[in-house]
């Protein structure tokens, strides 16, 4: 699975000029299936996510974890993030799952966040044209792929 976390302040999603998912401080997780992925990898991905230490501590390192901040997530779909921009101008996106199977694993992905984060966990709408929204904290990206 590929994902992209944001540290964001605040983020929301929108669709269709409604707001589906909000967090404050917190995660803002952008992911995509790849055909490979199972259940098993959805899993090791929310393990990562919730102990990645990229909050500060009292004296400002980043040596906290979602999990120690009680921070949000927002976990929205993102195909994209399998472009293939190796040849020519315009990103081909064979290597995300099917439709059906990243429906299903982007699913787990949130049922597993939902089960271990204490903090609250929100979600985009799968396939829908959606507007995110969000105030990155730091800046700090990190890309996570875990097979």
């Amino acid at each position: 699975m590929l994902a992209l976390l944001q540290r964001v302040r605040e983020a929301r999603v929108e669709v269709a000029g409604a707001v589906v998912g909000a967090i404050g401080p917190g995660l803002l997780m952008f992911v995509c299936a790849e055909p490979a992925d199972t259940e098993a990898t959805a899993a090791r991905l929310v393990a990562k996510v919730l102990k990645l230490r990229i909050f500060a501590d009292e004296v400002g390192k980043m040596n906290r974890s979602l999990a120690d901040v009680f921070g949000g997530l927002l976990i929205v779909s993102q195909f994209t993030l399998a472009a293939d921009t190796s040849g020519g101008n315009r990103p081909g996106f064979g290597g995300a799952a099917p439709p059906q199977q990243g429906r299903s694993l982007y699913e787990a992905v949130l049922q597993l966040a939902r089960a271990q984060h204490a903090g609250p966990v929100e979600a985009g709408r799968f396939g829908a044209e959606m507007q995110v929204h969000l105030v990155n904290d730091g800046p700090v990206t990190i890309p996570l792929t875990i097979r």
